[in-house]
């Protein structure tokens, strides 16, 4: 207990220390918002990676497919690191940080209005982001706080309020540097901590051959095929690719993960940091749904819900792991407190940002001076702490038990809306106003209406649904109604950034 209170403290310590180093960059809204446009590759595709791979993977998604569909589920990690980090950078990158220079865009509302010429958009898009982000910053503080459980026996409350306070202090001190410096140094742990987990899991049930045995004697429910949890493709190959579709295209339509591209300093900076970026990938993402995979040889120590007899999904990992050495799980505790922070940091600046840049200056208030702007930022960066805290405590004593369905739910509104008039917006110039309206209400209609409504079934798939009929309609919609005059042209080219 000594080794892994010291773990965390230094842990603790290092973040504050990097927020306050950081703190004379965070003096104006461009170095608060984006680090003066002048972030290297390194730290970018970290933030990147970092603000991707969270306690909701490595605890609520990994252990919720990794038991529905065994060492199939690595498919998930492979499609993270090659659709939604390779291809993402390769597509996205430089076009994104061109454009967005060229429009002066420091957030996506502010790069919907412009590009389309529309403030209306640009509000509705804020909106949209500040309530929709809210349930995906309350699934990472659940998966975190129920490893805090495991490990030191803390009440779930205190681990909320905890990480909150915590990851408040060093974002309002340094803003966006204090977070992708953070990042680094987290995504270190992070390629650390889960190479060293998974040969310890191994090594507990006997090494690889051993555990893959004892993972294909397994039955599923609902399915004769024999071995189907050490299979290629697993048991259900087609809600499986739903998973691949939501986890991997949809971080090209969130607001989080795009802004990495705005604050990169060159264009030879994104090559590198494609490369960096999915490396990191398939280490972290391949590495936790691989470890997953093998959730169901701990059955017997994994909470059931006594009503229905399900599993509770965000207990197999912190089940897989409470049988290692204390040292390990110490690690494994600052492994997911590292990646959680890392993308709760990313979402707080992006929504306080969003709300303070194209919802309060020039409507709210009519006059914001940079002062103004950077304390409205530090205030709004509490508020929604505050919020998403709120509702991960009520989430936590509420039917939406589980992480998934959380993070489903905002992926799915979020990239749902975003994907297609982001993606078609940087490269076509015939794209329409109503086709973006059209994506914005079917991103949120769709994730939304089926809520409540539930007619599909799983909130992964039907966020998928929400980013493929995205990427469709923008297209066919902007065939039918007039098109938004834009030169795409006159992009400039890297060197004269």
């Amino acid at each position: 207990m000594i080794a892994k209170i010291l773990m965390m403290a230094v842990f603790i310590a290092a973040v504050i220390f990097i927020g306050l180093r950081t703190r004379n960059q965070a003096g104006s809204v461009e170095g608060f918002v984006l680090g003066g446009r002048n972030v290297g590759p390194w730290l970018s595709a970290f933030a990147y990676g970092t603000s991707y791979f969270s306690a909701v993977i490595f605890v609520g998604y990994a252990g919720q497919f990794g038991w529905k569909y065994g060492i199939s589920a690595t498919w998930i990690g492979v499609g993270n690191a090659f659709i939604g980090s390779l291809l993402a950078w390769v597509v996205l990158g430089r076009r994104t940080r061109m454009m967005t220079h060229r429009l002066g865009s420091a957030t996506m509302p502010q790069f919907f209005g412009s590009r389309y010429g529309s403030e209306a958009l640009r509000v509705a898009s804020a909106a949209i982001i500040f309530v929709f982000l809210i349930p995906y910053t309350a699934s990472v503080y659940n998966g975190l706080s129920r490893l805090f459980e495991m490990a030191f026996g803390i009440d779930y409350t205190v681990c909320i309020v905890g990480m909150a306070i915590v990851t408040c202090v060093y974002v309002v001190l340094g803003g966006y540097m204090a977070t992708v410096v953070n990042d680094f140094v987290q995504g270190i742990v992070m390629l650390v901590g889960i190479i060293a987990i998974i040969g310890a899991v191994l090594s507990d049930n006997g090494g690889f051959m051993a555990a893959i045995t004892s993972l294909s004697q397994i039955p599923v429910e609902g399915s004769e095929m024999q071995g189907a949890l050490a299979g290629f493709f697993g048991p259900d190959p087609l809600n499986l690719l739903g998973v691949v579709i939501l986890t991997s295209l949809g971080t090209w339509g969130l607001p989080q993960m795009v802004g990495k591209f705005y604050a990169i300093k060159s264009d030879e900076a994104v090559r590198q940091g494609a490369i960096i970026s999915t490396f990191f990938a398939v280490i972290v993402a391949g590495g936790s749904y691989f470890l997953g995979g093998f959730g169901r040889l701990y059955a017997d120590q994994v909470a059931f819900n006594p009503t229905t007899g399900a599993p509770v999904y965000d207990s197999v990992v912190p089940s897989m792991l409470s049988t290692l050495p204390d040292l390990l799980i110490g690690l494994v505790i600052v492994l997911v407190l590292s990646a959680s922070m890392s993308t709760l940091s990313s979402l707080v600046l992006t929504s306080s940002s969003t709300l303070t840049i194209d919802l309060i200056k020039g409507r709210l208030v009519k006059e914001m001076d940079e002062r103004t702007q950077l304390l409205c930022m530090r205030t709004l960066l509490v508020v929604f702490v505050v919020l998403s805290a709120g509702i991960a405590l009520w989430q936590y004593t509420s039917p939406v038990n589980f992480i998934a369905q959380l993070m489903g739910i905002s992926w799915g509104a979020l990239a749902g809306a975003f994907l297609g008039p982001f993606l078609w917006g940087l490269y076509s110039a015939r794209i329409s106003r109503a086709a973006v309206w059209a994506s914005f209400v079917i991103g949120v209609g769709l994730t939304t209406a089926n809520m409540f409504i539930g007619f599909i079934q799983s909130p992964v798939n039907c966020g998928a649904i929400a980013m493929l009929l995205s990427l469709v309609v923008v297209p066919l919609v902007s065939a039918f109604t007039p098109a938004v005059p834009f030169e795409l042209d006159k992009a400039p080219e890297p060197h004269e950034l």
